[in-house]
């Protein structure tokens, strides 16, 4: 005899079609890592901005101070993206964008309400080179970004000064003007000539250090840090001496990038020239181009100014 079911097929609903999945998965939350490269780049800009409206006020002292930080944040991104590996696309372009607006916009507008106003129409052109030349710096950086141009002994140079330093140079008529009276070095036969000449550089094919790949010998680094710390110092009792030294000292260094960039330009084509004439004396079959290429290391490096920032992160 066989037992009755426990339960009653009756109380269990029919089987239902289960609905298609979407077409579009949903977008997924972004991580800490590829976020906080960004927080700093924005707040870059936001610095950038707030020194626009300091020069507004009159306030130029301030408004220097806002531009310092937003090359310090900016000198920041591009490293903690590396270091998290947070690059993007996105961060990119917007470092760009804040870029832009910080060192080529800001530090324009600052320098024409504090002495470029008294050159008429001809101040005014120099702020606008200026600022154009900024855009069209960064602009060639961002067109370069991946493509294999420079050699990897040229790693450690940058094509033509960057924005951030651009945008120190071009201040420091204001920031001497500071300590020993602007009557000198806001004098419109200054500024406008200077003005210009930052712009020029900023756009040029000039090498210049990057100071990013550069290493400290052992025997240096405590000097080094005691440097910094005496840097720190300095900055906290003569702020803006010190950064007319800095930005003395950097326009010093740029004959000799110039010339260590020759030198090792010097050393290349003699290596590819050593390789090409023992390939011929040995027979070797090979291309000279081929091994020219090997020979700078353009065939398996990427490129040299541009090694700053990867993909995610432009200067």
């Amino acid at each position: 005899m066989k037992r009755p079911p426990v339960f009653r097929q009756q109380i269990f609903r029919p089987h239902r079609a289960r609905r298609p999945g979407r077409p579009h998965p949903r977008l997924k939350g972004l991580s800490i890592n590829h976020l906080l490269p960004n927080v700093l780049t924005v707040l870059a800009l936001c610095s950038g901005l707030t020194a626009i409206r300091f020069a507004m006020q009159g306030r130029w002292e301030p408004a220097v101070i806002a531009i310092v930080i937003a090359a310090i944040l900016d000198a920041l991104d591009g490293r903690i993206a590396r270091l998290l590996n947070g690059q993007s696309k996105f961060g990119a372009e917007l470092d760009s964008l804040s870029d832009a607006i910080s060192f080529g916009v800001a530090p324009a507008f600052m320098m024409y309400l504090w002495g470029l106003n008294g050159a008429g129409s001809l101040g005014w052109i120099a702020a606008m080179a200026y600022a154009v030349c900024c855009a069209l710096r960064l602009a060639r950086f961002n067109s370069r970004l991946g493509v294999v141009d420079l050699p990897p002994w040229a790693y450690n140079y940058f094509t033509g000064v960057p924005a951030p330093a651009g945008a120190g140079l071009v201040l420091l008529p204001m920031i001497l003007g500071f300590e020993i009276g602007p009557q000198y070095p806001g004098h419109p036969a200054v500024i406008v000539p200077w003005t210009l000449l930052i712009g020029g550089l900023m756009v040029s094919t000039l090498p210049t250090f990057s100071f990013k790949g550069a290493r400290v010998p052992a025997q240096w680094v405590v000097p080094a840090l005691a440097g910094v710390g005496l840097l720190a110092a300095m900055m906290v009792s003569q702020p803006w001496w010190t950064l007319s030294i800095v930005g003395t000292v950097y326009m010093v260094t740029l004959p000799f990038s110039i010339g260590q960039f020759r030198k090792l330009q010097r050393a290349a084509e003699l290596m590819r020239t050593e390789i090409v004439e023992t390939s011929a004396e040995g027979g070797v079959d090979a291309d000279p181009a081929t091994d020219m290429d090997k020979a700078d290391g353009t065939a398996t490096e990427p490129e040299g100014p541009a090694g700053d920032r990867e993909p995610s992160r432009p200067a």
